[in-house]
């Protein structure tokens, strides 16, 4: 069982392998900042690591609820929850199966959400000096210097894709909206 949870250390919070997540910026941007977009939805992770190309990737299947009054996310590996997380812009709430590593760094996971999630405005008034958050053709660009170093895509009506060259990774979200919602 703890060998396939390391499979999932990688899923959820990016590879321990690469540099600290000081890397990039952390962001914890209020839920209220997206006003009133809700999203309720199944989604399956898809990681792989930039460093070993011909791995197999890791899959991971996620429902997550988002409002203006809070993130909820459950992940599930092997037909059990292994993650709930909660944030409501002020507390960060986590349950973690005790044989998850520690390598599933939920303030990266959080980070990547408000990439993906959050209205551009609310991204860039929440970066650090120095960084921008541009928006392109296919998606938006976390920049620093000029330099692109996280890119979220949105190559389909219901896919994701953030490369992250700087923490070593490619997350290939796809979602479907759940039942009711």
């Amino acid at each position: 069982m703890r060998r396939r949870l390391l499979l999932v250390a990688a899923l959820l919070g990016g590879c321990a392998t690469v540099p600290p997540p000081s890397a990039l910026p952390m962001l914890r941007l209020p839920p209220a900042a997206l006003g009133s977009a809700r999203f309720a939805l199944s989604q399956r992770l898809t990681v792989t690591r930039l460093d070993q190309p011909d791995a197999a990737p890791q899959r991971v299947e996620v429902q997550l609820q988002l409002d203006a009054s809070a993130l909820l996310l459950a992940g599930f590996a092997f037909g059990q929850r292994v993650l709930l997380m909660q944030w409501d812009g002020k507390d960060l709430n986590v349950q973690r199966h005790p044989m998850l590593p520690a390598e599933v760094d939920t303030d990266r996971m959080l980070r990547d959400l408000c990439l993906t999630f959050w209205p551009a405005e609310a991204v860039r008034a929440a970066l650090p000096e120095g960084w921008r958050w541009v928006v392109t053709a296919t998606g938006q660009e976390l920049q620093q210097g000029g330099q692109a170093r996280l890119v979220v895509s949105r190559p389909g009506a219901n896919i994701v894709e953030i490369v992250n060259p700087a923490e070593g990774y490619r997350l290939l979200i796809e979602s479907q909206p759940q039942e009711g919602a």
